[in-house]
């Protein structure tokens, strides 16, 4: 009975904090701001902030209403973020292509400033001098050349994590900042050893001890606290705009809501993108804590040498995916050799 009631409080735990919690948030913005300059009707007499008896009724369950509505559109929201649908293929290119620009930039600095410093250390040799012109010969590069002089050991270590939020393989860069930040913790699995967690998350999850698949959970909440928010800014923006057009009285209110929300929206956004560091670190432990015995639970025994385990992780995860093929045979190198029955 314990166990139930610490699922069900997690779960109602995660839908709270990053979801109801922001909503609770907007409306309240909403009522406070919008609403008495909309026009009344008998049922907004009764029920709207004019009643303040009714208001806290109807801030909760409005609240809980609109949480459970974004809580179960969360992938179409998140997805829009990254750039994954109602994109039009000549944004999608383009996003991508500007994205893996910035992501180049900031490799070539960051290898520029460690040859600088390994010049100034050991002396640099005739390739490192050579490559390291290459480099300040780059305009994007040569744009920071100055700033990165003067970086602090911080300072580098900070553009280091700016990197870090892009995905390895150039192949996977996505046209949002948001959406690379993402795709990183979800290559991480399948670039080191080949499990694609994608397709295997959810045999992965039920393999983990609690207390990894909860940092997981309360990782992926702060991330949800500040998507939630991020569009119900935006909802509450363009009501505002709507009753600022149509000649509302009250227009000051009207217009400081519409500044105000406009210029937090960003915010928001960039603070979901800090938020994605703590959620990778939570699946990097998932997966490298998980693999073996995920792979004890599948009935395969995980091999002594990486390439083999890789080559394993590549075959089971082809076999979830796609439909069987003789070549899935091959896997039985890897099956856990089962003890004869007792006599």
């Amino acid at each position: 009975m314990g166990d139930i009631a610490k699922g069900v409080f997690a779960g109602t735990w995660s839908l709270l904090v990053g979801w109801i919690v922001p909503s609770a948030l907007n409306l309240a913005v909403f009522l406070l701001a919008v609403a008495p300059t909309l026009q009344r009707t008998s049922l907004a007499d009764r029920l709207g902030p004019g009643s303040p008896v009714r208001l806290p009724l109807l801030l909760l369950t409005g609240s809980v209403l609109i949480g459970f509505v974004l809580h179960a559109s969360q992938n179409v929201l998140y997805r829009l973020l990254e750039g994954y649908i109602l994109w039009p293929q000549r944004v999608f290119d383009w996003g991508c292509g500007r994205q893996l620009r910035i992501k180049h930039v900031l490799r070539d600095r960051i290898v520029a400033m460690r040859l600088e410093q390994r010049a100034r250390d050991e002396g640099a040799n005739d390739a490192a001098a050579a490559r390291l012109a290459r480099l300040r010969d780059d305009p994007g590069v040569a744009r920071y050349t100055r700033q990165d002089q003067a970086r602090s050991a911080i300072q580098r270590a900070l553009l280091q994590e700016r990197l870090s939020r892009y995905p390895i393989s150039d192949e996977q860069v996505a046209p949002t900042r948001l959406g690379n930040a993402i795709r990183r913790l979800e290559e991480y699995g399948y670039e080191r050893f080949r499990l694609d967690t994608q397709v295997m998350w959810h045999e992965l999850t039920g393999c983990v001890p609690e207390q990894v698949r909860r940092q997981v959970e309360l990782a992926r909440t702060r991330v949800d606290f500040f998507i939630a928010l991020l569009y119900g800014h935006g909802v509450v923006a363009a009501c505002a705009a709507a009753a600022l057009l149509s000649g509302r009285p009250q227009t000051g209110i009207l217009a400081i809501s519409i500044v105000s929300l406009s210029l937090l929206i960003p915010v928001w956004y960039w603070s979901a993108t800090k938020a994605t560091d703590e959620w990778a670190a939570s699946v990097r432990s998932l997966v490298n804590l998980g693999r073996k015995p995920l792979a004890e639970a599948l009935g395969y025994t995980l091999p002594a040498e990486l390439h083999a385990e890789r080559t394993m992780w590549t075959m089971l995860c082809r076999l979830s995916r796609l439909p069987y093929h003789e070549r899935a045979q091959a896997l039985d190198q890897f099956r856990a050799s089962s003890s004869p029955p007792p006599v």
